[in-house]
């Protein structure tokens, strides 16, 4: 019953000064510090798109679905404070199931300090459907956008990129520390995260910020699982063409002065390697090269929600 789950889950959620109550009452209680800005995101995952339950552990998927709220909040650098999670649960072994999928999420909201506040719970005769949305908090210098890039600035990724469907776009870590660093150290024009697939979302920070993009092939940071799955495969696609477009990467893509991107490169802050892989230009569009000086069109590729008329 809903009722014995609300009560097994309210013994487990955190309750931190920002929320106090946990999950006892109608709504939730945030007690906000006065921030320079709050950060409100939303995403929706299902079963046979985002995950597929039958062939995975369910706490997989919950796990995932927070991650990807997180990974929004580390693309302006915002600190995530609280997340609300929406479950509609098949009915048969609903319980069972609700269970698993926060034993996935709360290691990692623990982790990262983020109190569940509440949410919602439903049954139905449909497939699992997770909605989480997840509340942050930008600092002094603010939120980083993706409209901020300068032409001349130096496009820089954390991470590998490429064959994600292997595995890591379930047990991604989201780059919140990472951004948060960054941000506060570095001086960085425009961020996003890579989640529909690396030309795509570039593609949207350049459109964005009023330039056009052109990347140096050569440079690419490729995945093994990428190299691992073009072996594999039979649709001629590369180890490069899964880099550049097979998204759930979850890194971060950041437009960079050009002294300050090679103060990061030098320092290497993070744990995981930051690369510059091209430049932002004032010709409109997607461009490439291969370490030559001669560009040819990019056409961006990567995952889009298709909706018919």
């Amino acid at each position: 019953m809903e009722s014995e789950f609300l009560a097994w889950l309210q013994h487990r959620v955190l309750r931190t000064p920002i929320a106090p109550l946990g999950l006892q009452d109608d709504a939730a209680l945030l007690r906000l510090r006065e921030p320079d800005g709050t950060v409100v995101t939303t995403d929706m995952l299902m079963d046979g798109t985002d995950f597929r339950l039958g062939e995975i552990d369910p706490r997989r998927a919950g796990r995932k679905a927070l991650a990807v709220n997180l990974s929004d909040l580390a693309a302006m650098a915002a600190k995530p404070l609280a997340a609300l999670v929406s479950l509609a649960l098949p009915r048969a072994g609903g319980r069972a199931l609700a269970e698993s999928l926060y034993e996935g999420m709360l290691p990692l909201a623990a982790e990262l300090d983020v109190a569940i506040v509440g949410g919602d719970t439903n049954s139905w005769d449909g497939p699992l459907v997770i909605s989480v949305t997840a509340i942050g908090e930008v600092g002094a210098r603010g939120p980083l956008l993706r409209s901020g890039g300068q032409i001349g600035d130096w496009i820089l990724v954390t991470g590998e990129f490429g064959g994600s469907i292997l595995g890591r776009h379930l047990d991604f870590a989201p780059r919140v520390r990472e951004s948060l660093r960054l941000h506060e150290a570095y001086e960085l024009h425009a961020g996003m995260d890579i989640s529909d697939g690396l030309t795509l979302d570039l593609s949207r920070m350049a459109r964005a910020s009023n330039c056009g993009a052109v990347l140096d092939l050569s440079q690419i940071p490729v995945s093994a699982a990428a190299v691992r799955l073009a072996e594999r495969s039979r649709d001629g696609l590369t180890h490069l063409d899964h880099a550049l477009g097979d998204g759930e990467d979850f890194e971060l893509l950041l437009a960079v002065p050009p002294a300050e991107a090679r103060r990061i490169l030098r320092d290497q802050p993070l744990v995981v390697p930051i690369t510059a892989i091209g430049q932002l230009v004032a010709e409109a569009g997607l461009w490439q090269t291969a370490g030559e000086t001669s560009r040819l069109p990019l056409s961006p590729q990567g995952y889009e929600h298709r909706l018919d008329s």
